[in-house]
């Protein structure tokens, strides 16, 4: 893996920002230890400064400034108010210590804590009792202390990170198997699928989750070569027959007749302009959906379809609208056109001699039923009957059966307008198509 890829992956952000994390925390937390502790140690040494110097004061005041001079391992010096050194004790030079009533005093590298105090000599006057405690002991703890918390931190940081390394690595390790195993899949193998482990843990979520998406770009490739080759047949079809009509006339021109011609090439091309025309709406639904969404008069709509049906169906079939009643909706006029078009155009195509279209309202949606008493639609296709290219007599002509597209454009526009289409059972003895849509506020 190369280096600036290896430093972006989850596991070394992941391992960075812990290190960095706990490095803040404890660095932060040493110092805050050290300082504590330098508090909590000179205290304890002002403590006994401050006990010392009582001790001495009494015996001063009793015995008198000579009563320092046996002191050892303290500062200790009786200063007069001239500020002459009348006493001092065996360890203490006979220069003035500072005489403030605390300080810190350095003699050759040593440390002393020095607190002071007014004391009354025996008889008459007073002096200042000067008492030093040593901070060697306070500050040999404290560079210890300081020392370790140096050594122990960065030691800690690199375990840390060393542990977070290698368990980011185990944790993440399925996900990279994961990522071979789906780099792996090609067409060759669409059924292939990635394993889930038995942990139960988001990894595993995260393979079930996958193998969903898996099986869903599956069936959308399949219904896509599905598409593309029941398109290609039709679009042949048409196509193939202009050219035979053509090729004969090219070859036989004394046969052919010139309307003959005419009527073949118009009609096929009528047929080929209404199969493109289907399959870029099914494209334009496929990408989105509709286009700008406006309030809808569903019934105006249903009575243009009842009266163009009324021209253009074949003798002895009538097509009644009189159940029609008054319904909008918010949607694209466009393709609800074609939805109540294709609804129509479906029951004319199969009635044998009746179609019933009625619209109501209902549960805050407009219920649009075409009813014929055509042969119907068994139970076990009408969920086939919406799909693309489906017909379900195959031995009736294209020319009159059409491409099988209708009621696929009239599912995914209902779809997309967040409705629904079905298929039942009609009264009139045929099958009944129903679509709700809800009904615009």
């Amino acid at each position: 893996m190369p280096r600036r890829r290896r430093f972006r992956s989850v596991r070394a952000r992941t391992t960075l920002g812990a290190g960095l994390v706990v490095l803040a925390a404890l660095v932060v937390g040493a110092v805050g230890f050290v300082v504590v502790l330098r508090l909590v140690l000179l205290d304890g040494v002002r403590a006994a400064a401050e006990t010392g110097l009582e001790q001495v004061s009494s015996r001063v005041e009793s015995e008198g400034a000579g009563a320092v001079r046996d002191a050892e391992d303290v500062l200790v010096q009786v200063v007069g108010e001239d500020g002459a050194v009348l006493a001092h004790g065996e360890d203490t030079e006979p220069a003035p210590l500072p005489t403030a009533d605390e300080s810190t005093w350095s003699d050759d590298g040593d440390r002393w804590l020095v607190v002071a105090d007014d004391v009354d000599l025996p008889g008459s006057g007073s002096a200042t009792l000067v008492y030093g405690v040593p901070l060697e002991q306070t500050d040999a703890a404290i560079r210890t202390a300081t020392v370790l918390l140096a050594v122990g931190v960065p030691v800690l940081v690199l375990l840390l990170v060393a542990v977070t390394w290698s368990v980011t690595g185990r944790s993440l390790r399925p996900v990279e198997r994961m990522r071979r195993e789906v780099e792996a899949i090609r067409a060759a193998r669409p059924e292939a699928r990635v394993d889930v482990p038995d942990t139960g843990d988001e990894i595993a979520r995260l393979a079930s989750t996958m193998n969903v998406m898996l099986d869903r770009l599956d069936r959308s490739a399949e219904s896509q070569r599905r598409f593309v080759a029941d398109a290609s047949h039709e679009l042949r079809s048409p196509i193939t027959s202009i050219r035979q009509h053509a090729e004969v006339a090219v070859a036989h021109p004394d046969r052919s007749d010139v309307r003959d011609l005419s009527a073949v090439v118009r009609s096929e091309a009528v047929r080929l302009q209404d199969l493109v025309a289907a399959l870029l709406e099914l494209s334009r639904l496929d990408e989105g959906g509709t286009g700008t969404r406006r309030p809808v008069d569903l019934d105006d709509l249903a009575f243009d379809a009842v009266a163009r049906a009324r021209t253009t169906a074949r003798a002895g079939v009538r097509v009644d609208g009189s159940g029609i009643s008054a319904a909008r909706v918010l949607g694209d006029e466009r393709v609800l056109t074609a939805v109540v078009r294709n609804l129509v155009d479906n029951a004319v195509r199969h009635a044998s001699s009746r179609v019933a279209v009625t619209l109501g309202t209902g549960g805050g949606e407009a219920v649009l039923a075409v009813d014929d008493d055509g042969p119907g639609v068994p139970v076990q296709e009408r969920e086939r009957v919406f799909e693309r290219f489906v017909r379900l007599d195959d031995a009736r002509s294209r020319d009159v059966g059409g491409a099988g597209l209708g009621l696929a454009i009239v599912r995914d526009a209902v779809l997309a307008h967040g409705g629904d289409a079905m298929v039942t059972d009609a009264p009139l003895g045929g099958a009944r198509f129903v679509v709700r849509i809800a009904l615009a506020d």
